[in-house]
């Protein structure tokens, strides 16, 4: 058997962010709207700072206001909720991001919940939650929302009736992957830690979604053959003799790829479509706040 075509994740999230920026064009001639994202950042960690500089620059990119807030690693939950309430305000914000983790004096929860659920751009607050899980449009979770994208685009957007394996149950990517999945008519099954006889579990899938945070624990013997592989993991494995450590995914790429129909690498997989329905669901945001027809992904 050949081995796995590999989903490429970058040109995915290129082709989407070429049809964002179209959307934020056709805005801007035709209703003066230029839609806003608002980005927040509370403290220093190297890796969210990267993340938030590649937001800044592709949504600039797209044609979009960017509004970075900066704030120092100090800052306290009532200064942060005082931020929130002005953004909430703001009719130039049509999209708010706080970016997690956040510092341990402050709420995560308390904090994501001040979000008027309209500019929640993570699709994280309770409210947006629940109209997914009920069917309702609202704002979807960016991560399972690029994940469903790719997933469709593998079966040529007809996902009924194919079984389905969902490892790891977050709010942010499992339970919403899950009732993505779900809609289009798949049998659902979500797998976690204390998931009886796993491997079982997953070689009946017709489509694997890794998002446990356990580096390349989903093995080639898992698989069923064909089978369409979606690694949400992000891992950095132990440093090697020569004192370089690499990224790596939930999957152990270099197993499944011998027996899977398609699957996703670490890096260049999922990450960049995060972003793009990012910038996606911005554009959603603001048209919504103005009344006007959301365009289709």
């Amino acid at each position: 058997m050949a081995e796995a075509k590999i989903i490429d994740g970058k040109a995915f999230a290129a082709d989407l962010r070429n049809k964002v920026a179209d959307q934020v064009h056709q805005l801007k001639e035709n209703n003066n709207v230029t839609p806003g994202l608002a980005v927040v950042l509370v403290g220093e960690d190297p890796a969210s700072k990267i993340y938030v500089q590649n937001k800044n620059k592709m949504t600039i990119e797209a044609g979009m206001k960017s509004f970075e807030h900066k704030l120092p690693a100090d800052t306290s939950q009532k200064e942060l909720l005082t931020l929130i309430e002005g953004l909430n305000n703001d009719p130039e914000v049509h999209g708010i991001l706080v970016q997690l983790p956040l510092p341990n004096q402050i709420n995560e929860q308390d904090i994501l919940t001040k979000i008027d659920p309209t500019k929640d751009v993570d699709g994280f607050h309770i409210f947006n939650a629940g109209k997914l899980a009920t069917g309702s449009d609202g704002l979807v979770p960016c991560t399972p929302l690029g994940c469903i994208i790719m997933i469709k685009d593998q079966f040529d957007g007809d996902l009924s009736g194919k079984q389905a394996l969902v490892i790891g149950r977050s709010n942010i990517v499992g339970k919403p992957m899950a009732t993505l999945l779900l809609r289009e008519n798949c049998t659902v099954t979500i797998a976690h830690s204390r998931t009886v006889n796993l491997q079982a579990e997953a070689k009946r899938a017709d489509i694997i979604v890794a998002a446990v945070g356990r580096a390349q624990m989903v093995k080639g013997d898992w698989v069923k053959e064909g089978a369409i592989i979606i690694d949400v993991g992000m891992n950095r494995l132990p440093k090697d003799k020569e004192g370089k450590s690499k990224l790596c995914g939930d999957v152990d790429f270099d197993e499944v790829k011998k027996i899977a129909g398609a699957i996703t690498p670490v890096p260049g997989g999922v990450g960049p479509m995060t972003i793009a329905c990012l910038l996606q669901n911005t554009v959603t945001a603001a048209c919504a706040q103005n009344d006007l027809e959301i365009p289709k992904i």
